[in-house]
């Protein structure tokens, strides 16, 4: 089970729970202040979610859009640590992740619910994800290799 949790990425996650939104969703008119032409999704983004009330008497609002961005990056940290080890899991998970930044790529391009700034920074978190965990596993693939070498004859 543990190999199989090291061979999908975790951002697959909040991708997986845009698409479910996003595939279903069709959306109101937009509402007044924002472009004709905007996606649907903005407004269900945009909404608060919830309202903390600071010290210095003001409101602060969360919207959805930034507790999916939250818990996207949350998930991105575990994926690049994930991304240390240099086993063949992990060259999978690196290939999973490159195939599911082309997806969100396509997505992004293509379907109108998906044309949104949360959307667009899930993508390029998919597509960080690819970058420094090829990074990551090459370093430490190389500093393993160069351990390896000192104890040979």
């Amino acid at each position: 089970m543990r190999v199989l949790l090291g061979i999908f990425p975790l951002l697959i996650i909040p991708v997986a729970i845009y698409n479910l939104i996003g595939l279903s969703y069709s959306g109101d008119e937009p509402a007044n202040g924002l472009v004709a032409n905007a996606s649907p999704m903005v407004d269900l983004l945009q909404s608060s979610a919830v309202t903390f009330p600071m010290i210095s008497g003001v409101n602060w609002a969360v919207t959805n859009g930034e507790i999916l961005i939250l818990f996207t990056i949350a998930l991105l940290f575990m994926e690049i640590l994930k991304s240390t080890s240099t086993g063949t899991a992990t060259i999978m998970n690196h290939a999973i992740s490159m195939i599911l930044f082309i997806v969100c790529l396509v997505e992004f391009l293509l379907l109108p619910n998906f044309a949104t700034s949360v959307f667009f920074i899930i993508t390029t978190m998919t597509l960080l994800d690819v970058l420094a965990g090829v990074v990551v596993t090459i370093v430490s693939a190389r500093r393993d290799f160069g351990v390896g070498e000192g104890f040979g004859g």
